[in-house]
């Protein structure tokens, strides 16, 4: 029996957690650079304003979008060809590299024009590594999975999202509790991502112990010999999904400077919006997937995107008419419930409808494309709208937006559940 027959229905929880750390670190780096995104515009890029400082902090951030792409067909490549688990050390290896150095680098005040240079240089390094990191971890997660378990195992990938946030807001909320906003601009950020640059060795360790799934036999998703021709119509359908997701992700991520920044509250209460936001993630997430294994990837994506797409603007009108910490984190919880019950099912059904020796390449491009546009853009794009508006519930209307692109791809996307998966998933 070949390494890759065998390991095909037996995936491990050692096994999904070697695939979903890179992802993981991913967004715990986001969400820690997201929740101390003031500090850090203060560290590196001082201004004559706080609007101009945190401006060019969030630019900042989504600068390392830029590389995504170039990362995604290098690293995807790697997948196709070599293996989803070569592809996933160098992905997660660069990743490490990129993190360190953010860490290490000194302030403005220490070497000037050098910092935010060098700032900028990680965050590119990050985001080549990034691009590449979706397509291979997925394609390995349901390659790995038996057919009536892909969505549950698939949507891991998501959730690792949710468990990196949460992870990153409880650091930031313990760190903000213990130190002062002297003490977290002099070194207390410079803590919470080193927190990530822990887990790096440990990581390689698993990633290594990998089995190879590239080479395991599976019924492909079209006919040979027509190359990127047949995937043409999922990429595209799988893009427009990819913008809605990644709107409401990082916007949702957004909420702790939304908290602060336009609705003036603590910065305990802006963190506690960011745990509510995790939690149920990585609750509903897991829902959405092993809901999809029993339902279909159809039903249940398109019904709780449509349900998002109705609480979004209620909810904004409840955090600004109330302006507490308990209805922050449940109408934060209530928006990331919906949006995390799609994504995960999304992801395993983007994959599905890709052959799999262009499966780990396509995903990642679309994935980064989508990403590139929408998600490095997010945060300063929500944070000048608001401004530009003068209307706090702007971020409400654009997230509805993308939503509804989002669930009219998802009514042209075929049904991807193998046919016998509802009996595997009840097994």
């Amino acid at each position: 029996m070949t390494e890759a027959s065998a390991v095909q229905g037996r995936v491990s929880g050692r096994q999904i957690t070697a695939a979903v750390i890179g992802n993981a670190l991913e967004f715990y780096d986001f969400t820690t650079y997201a929740l101390f995104a003031t500090e850090l515009g203060r560290t590196f890029f001082p201004a004559h304003t706080a609007f101009e400082s945190l401006m060019a902090s969030l630019l900042t951030l989504g600068v390392g979008f830029l590389s995504r792409p170039v990362g995604a067909l290098v690293i995807g490549r790697v997948g196709d060809r070599l293996g989803r688990r070569p592809a996933m050390l160098l992905s997660f290896g660069l990743m490490g590299l990129g993190i360190l150095g953010l860490v290490l680098i000194p302030p403005y005040a220490a070497i000037g024009a050098l910092a935010p240079a060098l700032l900028v240089l990680c965050r590119l390094i990050q985001g080549f590594a990034l691009g590449g990191e979706v397509g291979p971890t997925t394609a390995f997660l349901i390659e790995a999975a038996r057919p009536g378990r892909r969505g549950l195992v698939g949507a891991w990938q998501s959730a690792s999202q949710a468990v990196a946030s949460l992870a990153g807001a409880t650091a930031g909320l313990a760190l903000s509790q213990f130190l002062t906003p002297v003490q977290l601009d002099a070194f207390g950020w410079r803590i919470a991502f080193g927190l990530g640059v822990l887990v790096l060795p440990f990581g390689l360790w698993l990633r290594r112990g990998l089995p190879e799934t590239l080479h395991q036999d599976e019924p492909v998703a079209g006919p040979e010999g027509q190359g990127w021709r047949i995937h043409v119509r999922p990429m595209l359908l799988g893009l427009m999904m990819i913008i809605s997701f990644t709107t409401s992700t990082y916007v949702l991520l957004y909420m702790t400077t939304f908290t602060s920044e336009t609705l003036h509250m603590s910065r305990g209460a802006s963190f506690a919006a960011s745990v509510a936001n995790g939690v149920s993630g990585v609750v509903f997430t897991l829902l959405g997937g092993a809901l999809s294994d029993r339902l279909g990837r159809r039903p249940v994506m398109i019904a709780s995107r449509t349900l998002f797409l109705l609480c979004t603007l209620p909810a904004f009108l409840l955090m600004l008419r109330f302006r507490n910490a308990p209805t922050v984190m449940l109408c934060t919880g209530v928006m990331s419930a919906f949006s995390s019950m799609s994504v995960g099912a999304a992801l395993v059904a983007m994959s599905e409808s890709m052959r799999k020796d262009m499966r780990s390449t396509g995903l990642a491009v679309i994935y980064a494309l989508g990403v590139t546009v929408f998600g490095g853009v997010a945060q300063p794009f929500v944070l000048w709208l608001i401004r530009a508006t003068a209307s706090p519930v702007a971020p409400a209307w654009y997230m509805m937006a993308a939503a509804l692109v989002g669930i009219i791809a998802m009514c042209m996307m075929p049904e991807t559940r193998p046919v016998d998966a509802g009996a595997g998933a009840a097994a």
